[in-house]
């Protein structure tokens, strides 16, 4: 890159980290060049609509910059960004982990990392689910405004396990809200369970969710409520290579506004427990 690009670029940073415009010779002095450079550098930026001339002489970004940030943001490739972050959850739980997005009520597995135990869950990316059956969907559903209330009063039923009342369902996904993160209780398929947590981006939206699922005699109850954290600690990981900022206030999630992410699951009413099967 040559000398006079490199100092467009340095101008073009220093004046978008400013809180006023600038004049020729206050930015000549500041980033140490000649007057006629820094002029020369100003004009470049205003020919290409980068910065923009005032009445009084002075020079001030445009929005550009915004736009063009913007359009990097919405590029960002999220699963690039949770891969570490999964393979290191993968390997402290031992267990697979699930990549999840949104498809109106279906979950959909976008990346995974698998587990290297002998017996595991068997998943594969680009593999669908019920929302309401899974945990990764039913953290979905959870923070994606009015869709679960959408739902037939009765929904088809998957295993012993699965929720199927539409009320039942609404408490459990405000349960979540409250947790931070949801719990497949086998409710898919009746040998795996799992919990996940929401990854949102740098508008405090849920875009996707992030999770863990094994073998039900590997992953009982007691246990998903004990990894409830690990998996929230893993979300928040990624939200904020996103440019999420938990201490942001009122942060808009996809149709409703929250608080801050919980830092580790909150008091709240216990995961719904098991219900014994009927005898045959």
């Amino acid at each position: 890159m040559d000398s006079t690009s490199i100092k467009a670029l340095r101008a073009l940073e220093w004046m978008c980290l400013r809180d006023s415009p600038t004049g020729v010779t206050e930015m000549a002095i500041t980033l140490g060049m000649g007057k006629s450079n820094a002029h020369r550098v100003l004009s470049t930026l205003a020919t290409m609509g980068y910065v923009r001339a005032l009445e009084d002489g002075r020079y001030t970004p445009t929005l550009k910059t915004w736009e063009l940030g913007c359009a990097l943001i919405e590029r960002l490739d999220f699963k690039i960004l949770a891969r570490p972050v999964m393979e290191q959850l993968s390997e402290d739980t031992m267990e697979t982990v699930h990549l999840s997005i949104l498809d109106r009520l279906d979950v959909v597995y976008v990346d995974k990392v698998e587990s290297n135990q002998p017996v595991r869950a068997y998943s594969r990316i680009g593999g669908r689910a019920p929302a309401y059956a899974v945990a990764t969907g039913k953290v979905l559903l959870a923070y994606q405004k009015g869709l679960a209330e959408s739902l037939p009063d009765k929904l088809p039923k998957h295993s012993e396990m699965t929720i199927a009342d539409r009320g039942e369902l609404l408490d459990e996904l405000e349960d979540i809200r409250q947790r931070g993160y949801a719990i497949n209780r086998g409710e898919w398929r009746e040998s795996v369970c799992g919990v996940a947590s929401p990854i949102r981006n740098d508008r405090g939206e849920v875009i996707a969710a992030i999770g863990i699922s094994g073998p039900a005699n590997r992953l009982a109850l007691p246990k998903l409520e004990l990894l409830g954290p690990k998996v929230i600690e893993s979300a928040e990981k990624v939200s904020a290579e996103l440019g999420y900022r938990q201490h942001r206030a009122r942060a808009p999630v996809i149709g409703i506004e929250v608080t801050t992410m919980p830092e580790a699951a909150p008091r709240a009413r216990p995961a719904r427990k098991a219900v014994a099967k009927k005898a045959k």
